[in-house]
């Protein structure tokens, strides 16, 4: 049985189609419907049928499908019990964090860790969405909602403040209940800081929307309404001001999760005790 043809069935069985598991792949389209092909021909079952433009997946599809997610959720578990066995500061670990947060506050304690243990290798990926651990897309993972499923062990690491800022030429422009504001697009939109500043704007418009905080940021620079950013991006942005001081700030709590079985890995805890130290000591 070859592996990589039931790897192929399985990825198009996940994303649903032959181009999306090419592009989970990384390969073209044809290799995932010529691999396809050859698992049918080794087990002489067919495994898709052809409706229109669409190939779906036949009952026996769908098992052999199934089995395969269970083979590669055992690989998985292999791979995580062989890096949590290592006891020695070497190896790749892979962080998943929010793009802002990476850059402002995990770059700095993950650079001084590397440099310190220089058999280390970081890599850190700056993405919204959250990394599935338990299939090892990352190590570690750093989020600004506590997770709540998988055999996770969850440590809190402090607290992001959201505040209102816009540029003083905005707010010098006009009055208050003239304001219009700066948010999510659609992917975000349900986000707790986009309802905040949906509640904040009561029926003003959110006039401009972007994918991420600093693209917001940006906008917020331009003169395109007021924008809720976190502190630690536009607390010292020359051309932006808070305009809620006297506010309490709106805050999102910061959680790091790691798998259980990569909880005595050394890269894993040596990442995980810089973090910890680095947000202790005034990152909340």
């Amino acid at each position: 049985m070859d592996w990589e043809n039931l790897r192929h069935l399985y990825a198009f069985a996940e994303h649903g189609s032959l181009a999306a598991a090419a592009r989970a792949l990384g390969v073209e389209h044809a290799t995932v419907a010529r691999r396809i092909a050859a698992l049918e021909t080794q087990l002489q079952t067919r495994l898709v049928d052809r409706r229109g433009r669409r190939l779906l997946l036949t009952g026996d599809g769908e098992r052999i499908a199934a089995i395969a997610r269970r083979m590669r959720d055992d690989a998985d578990a292999v791979e995580r019990a062989a890096a949590g066995a290592r006891s020695e500061l070497t190896g790749t670990v892979t962080i998943s964090a929010p793009p802002a947060l990476a850059a402002a506050q995990l770059i700095g304690p993950l650079v001084a860790l590397q440099q310190k243990h220089r058999r280390l290798e970081l890599r850190l990926i700056g993405e919204s969405r959250s990394a599935a651990l338990d299939r090892r897309e990352a190590d570690i993972a750093v989020r600004l909602s506590r997770p709540r499923s998988g055999e996770l062990i969850i440590v809190r690491l402090g607290a992001m403040p959201f505040r209102l800022y816009a540029s003083p030429g905005y707010l010098r422009d006009r009055d208050e209940r003239d304001w219009s504001f700066v948010g999510y697009d659609a992917p975000m939109a349900q986000s707790p800081q986009q309802r905040r500043l949906r509640a904040i704007a009561a029926g003003r418009a959110i006039a401009f929307t972007a994918s991420s905080a600093e693209l917001q940021q940006a906008a917020a620079r331009a003169g395109a309404g007021v924008a809720m950013l976190p502190g630690f991006m536009a607390d010292d942005d020359p051309a932006l001001v808070r305009v809620d001081k006297d506010a309490p700030p709106f805050q999102r709590e910061i959680w790091l999760a790691i798998h259980a079985d990569m909880k005595t890995a050394a890269g894993v805890r040596a990442v995980v005790d810089a973090l910890k130290a680095a947000f202790a000591t005034g990152a909340d």
